[in-house]
């Protein structure tokens, strides 16, 4: 969901880059149930292939949230080291179970993505997310491949486990990140890592 990403090459040199990828192609066993009885929630499929009763009102991790990813547990020559950061921004979990994310890294190659969410404890929440990354040149004229000097790196698929802490003020988890070419085979980065994020409320400042 994410990432600063120029050549992957140099991914790990300076800020990693996530990309966007196309969902999941197994099949979900329904695309919608309605009701049995009152009070009875409806069954929405998710990309996991699996069903979650929705919507989630009441869940914990619903709202706007400021989070930051961390390195931690690559190997390997170009893996990050434990502690680099990967990427930082803001994110929403809906209570609709989608969720929408708004990158650290710089527009021009891609700041936006998206992802869907179930509850899997008492307040876990597993994430499947997609995003789409570019390589941008600004000394590439638009009449170049691609578009106004950017081409397409390929999609990347970023999956998470976060648990919100007591109060509901913050939670934190793991990651892993995939980034493919734009073949949506070749695998150019796999990293993995920790999550952290605090809740945003009418009231905080950016220093929160």
């Amino acid at each position: 969901m994410t990432l600063g990403l120029g050549v992957l090459a140099a991914l790990f040199a300076a800020e990693a880059n996530a990309g966007c990828s196309s969902p999941p192609s197994k099949a979900v066993r329904s695309l919608w149930q309605q009701p049995l009885g009152e009070g009875q929630a409806r069954l929405i499929p998710t990309a996991f292939g699996e069903e979650f009763n929705g919507p989630f009102d009441n869940a914990s991790i619903v709202g706007l949230w400021k989070f930051s990813f961390t390195a931690k547990g690559n190997t390997g020559a170009n893996a990050p080291p434990d502690g680099a950061p990967i990427d930082a921004g803001y994110v929403t979990w809906h209570s609709d179970g989608t969720e929408l994310m708004n990158s650290g890294r710089a527009p021009t190659t891609g700041s936006f993505c998206m992802g869907v969410w179930q509850q899997v404890g008492a307040a876990t929440y597993k994430l499947n997310h997609f995003a789409l990354a570019w390589e941008f040149d600004a000394n590439t004229p638009p009449s170049a491949p691609g578009v106004g000097g950017a081409d397409f790196v390929g999609p990347g698929n970023i999956r998470e486990v976060v648990t919100v802490a007591r109060g509901g003020m913050s939670y934190q988890g793991t990651f892993s990140l995939v980034q493919y070419a734009s073949d949506n085979k070749t695998i150019l980065a796999d990293i993995v890592g920790t999550v952290q994020a605090t809740r945003v409320t009418v009231n905080s400042t950016i220093e929160d």
